[in-house]
C-alpha cells in the first residue's frame, strides 16, 4: 500500500478566507490522497475547502459553531469509521480551551485493507518552554495520555500515522517518551529545520509538526508550503500559515 499524506496547521487568524480559498485550489491541483488540517475553526470555510477541493469526496469534521479541535481531514480514499477523542480540559484557564482540542480518527478503506490516520493539534505551550517542570508540559503529558489511550484501542495489525501540530519539540522528553510508550517512530528523527515559520522576534523556532507512524508503515517526508503565498484583494501578500505543511509517503 502507498498512501501520499499531508499535515498542515492552516492558521485561524487573518485574512483567513482568502487564505482557505488558495489551499483549498492548491489541494485540488495536488496528488495528496489524505489531507489533515488544523486551526480550520468555521465549518463555512471547511464546506468552502470541500467546494474548492472537490475531488477529495470524503470529508470529516465535526462541530455546528465551531469545528472541534479545528481539525478537518479530506480524504480520496473512503472513510470507514469517523472518532472524535477530546483532550481532558485542564489548567491554566486559557482562550484555547474553547477549541476544544483532541484528536480526529479516520479509519480508511484501501486496497491493501485498513488503515488508520490520526489528525491531532496539542495544546500551545505559552512559555515556549518544555522542561518537565513546565505548566505546559503537563498539559502536553495529559493529552498525548489521551491520545495514547486511543491508540491502544486500534488493532495493533493496522498501520497507523499519527499527524498534525503537536506543539511540542522534535526532541522534547514528552515527544520521546509518548513515542516509546506508543509504540510511535518519528518519521523525521533527526531533522533539526523548523515547521514553524521564522520570523524576526523568533529565528529559530522548532518543528512542531509531526508524521509518526505504528508498525510495518514507513515514511518518506519532506516539508512543503514554505513560500506558497496569496495576494489580497488590497494588494497585500500573505503566506498561507504561520507554520510550512510536511507532505509524507506513507508505505506499507
Amino acid at each position: 500500500m502507498e498512501l501520499r499524506l499531508l499535515t498542515f496547521n492552516a492558521l485561524f487568524k487573518g485574512d483567513v478566507q482568502p487564505r482557505i480559498e488558495a489551499i483549498g485550489a492548491l489541494l485540488e491541483r495536488s496528488d495528496y490522497d489524505v489531507v489533515c488540517l488544523q486551526e480550520v475553526m468555521s465549518p463555512a470555510m471547511a464546506r468552502l475547502l470541500g467546494r474548492l477541493a472537490g475531488s477529495f469526496g470524503h470529508r470529516q469534521y465535526t462541530g455546528g459553531g465551531l469545528i472541534k479541535g479545528g481539525l478537518v481531514l479530506l480524504s480520496r480514499r473512503p472513510i470507514a469509521v469517523r472518532e472524535f477523542v477530546r483532550f481532558p480540559l485542564t489548567r491554566p484557564v486559557r482562550p484555547e480551551l474553547l477549541m476544544r482540542k483532541g484528536a480526529q480518527i479516520a479509519r480508511l478503506h484501501t486496497a491493501a485493507g485498513p488503515f488508520v490516520v490520526v489528525n491531532t493539534h496539542l495544546s500551545a505551550n505559552r512559555d515556549d518552554d518544555w522542561s518537565a517542570q513546565n505548566r505546559f508540559t503537563a498539559v502536553a503529558r495529559a493529552e498525548l495520555s489521551a491520545l495514547g489511550r486511543a491508540l491502544a484501542a486500534i488493532d495493533p495489525g493496522v498501520p497507523v500515522v499519527v499527524c498534525g501540530d503537536l506543539n511540542l519539540p522534535r526532541n522534547s522528553a514528552a515527544l520521546t517518551e509518548f513515542c516509546a510508550d506508543n509504540g510511535l517512530r518519528d518519521a523525521m528523527a533527526g531533522d533539526e529545520r523548523p515547521t514553524y515559520r521564522p520570523t524576526a522576534q523568533w529565528p529559530n523556532p522548532p518543528a512542531f509538526d509531526h508524521v509518526l507512524v505504528r508498525g510495518s508503515l514507513t515514511a518518506s517526508c519532506r516539508i512543503v508550503l514554505t513560500d506558497d503565498s496569496v495576494t489580497l484583494p488590497d494588494g497585500r501578500s500573505v503566506f498561507l500559515s504561520d507554520h510550512f505543511g510536511v507532505a509524507a509517503d506513507l508505505r506499507v
